[in-house]
This record gives C-alpha cells, sequence and structure tokens, in this order.
C-alpha cells in the first residue's frame, strides 16, 4: 500500500518542521523541510553573490545551475547539503533568517527548487513542510494543514530557540523578523504563503508540541 503524502504549511516558528520531524517518525514516513532549502540558496547567496552590502540577485540566478542541494538520509533524517557540505548549521544563523524571504519570493528561485521537492514527494511516504506545499508543491497532497499562531507567541519561541543556540537577540528584533517575514511571504506575487481551501487550520497558539502532533494525527487514517 502506497504511504500518504502530506502537506504542512504555516507561518515561521509555529513549529511546522519539528513537529513534521516527529510526525514522521511516529508514521514511518520521510520528512523534507523545504524552508531548508530556501535557506541554503540564501546561504550561497550572502557567501558568493553579495555587492556593494547588497545580495546581487542576477549573480544569484546565474549560478542557480551550480548550486547542487541533497538532502542524505542520515539514520533516518533528511540532512541537506550544498555541493557535498553539510550546512544543517550555517542556515539556522539569524542573518539567514533576515535574508530567506527576499530570496525566498524570486519566481527564478522558486522554479529551481520546485522540481526538486515534487520529485522528493512522488513516491509517497513523505511529510513536507513550508509556505506553499499544499497550494503550488503538492496540491495533490493526501492530507494538507495549515498552522498559525499569534505573533506574541511565535516570537517567545523564536526567542526562546535562538538563546538555546548561545545566540544574543533582542525580544523586539525577533519580533520585527517575524513579522517582516509574514508580509512578504504572504504578499509576494509568486506562491505566497496562504491557506489551501481543503486544508485544515491548527492554530496552536494555547497547544504544545504533542498536543499539536495529537490534533494533526488524529485527521490522519491508519495505513
Amino acid at each position: 500500500m502506497r504511504k500518504p503524502v502530506i502537506a504542512i504549511d504555516g507561518f515561521s516558528s509555529t513549529g511546522k518542521s519539528s513537529i513534521s520531524k516527529a510526525i514522521a517518525a511516529r508514521l514511518g514516513l520521510v520528512h523534507m523541510d523545504t524552508g531548508a532549502l530556501y535557506r541554503a540558496v540564501t546561504y550561497y547567496a550572502l557567501n558568493h553573490c553579495v555587492k556593494n552590502h547588497e545580495i546581487d540577485l542576477t549573480c544569484l540566478f546565474k549560478a542557480l545551475p551550480s548550486i547542487n542541494l541533497e538532502f542524505r538520509n542520515i539514520e533516518g533524517t533528511l540532512v541537506l547539503f550544498l555541493n557535498n557540505k553539510n550546512i544543517t548549521a550555517e542556515i539556522r544563523e539569524p542573518e539567514i533568517s533576515g535574508f530567506v524571504s527576499i530570496i525566498a519570493k524570486q519566481p527564478e528561485v522558486r522554479s529551481y527548487l520546485l522540481d526538486l521537492q515534487r520529485k522528493g514527494a512522488a513516491a509517497g511516504g513523505m511529510i513536507m513542510d513550508g509556505r506553499d506545499i499544499g497550494t503550488v508543491v503538492l496540491p495533490d497532497a493526501d492530507y494538507k494543514f495549515f498552522l498559525t499562531a499569534s505573533v506574541e507567541e511565535r516570537t517567545k519561541r523564536r526567542h526562546l530557540e535562538l538563546t538555546n543556540q548561545g545566540v544574543t537577540i533582542d525580544r523586539m528584533a525577533v519580533m520585527d523578523n517575524l513579522v517582516t517575514r509574514d508580509k512578504i511571504d504572504s504578499e509576494r506575487e509568486t506562491a505566497p504563503l496562504k491557506k489551501a481551501p481543503d486544508a485544515v487550520l491548527i492554530d496552536n497558539t494555547h497547544l504544545n508540541k504533542e498536543e499539536t502532533i495529537s490534533l494533526i494525527t488524529s485527521y490522519i487514517k491508519e495505513f
């Protein structure tokens, strides 16, 4: 029996990736964090295509064919490599968060990554999280969910995450970054962040991680 394909979209710091990873482990699926792909392209741009303290998009677009992104299954977890380098830690730096929405709204970048994402889910047994999975990448997914939470709660979560990573940052700066990313992601012309009509809305402002996981899995039939 073919295992299902699950799409989880939503705002930053709603726990999409960690929740998707936990559900994948529980249901025996493979998890793909598509946000990591956009962070990887952003990481490349900041290291190779900066001119006058700004990202040179023309440089980036020309470089896309030479950017080799590969998820490798390491002990059941998909780990992202950029040109054979494990960049798991690097793409979570605050600097990446400050630029990723600008990179992600570029049609050239989205087109470049679309095929990679779809191929990953073609055989089934995949849970994929991002911002346009249920609307654009996998419109025929077997299950679709959209995660949201108040900006105050998301700020609290993101600030704690960064603090635990040893990053010192003002909480208001974290909130400003989230609000800015929300605006850019929701208003971009190409594949904006929005709930698919057939997606289940999950507001986890007052739910912890385990409660959110239980709620989502309650909608998924046994297979």
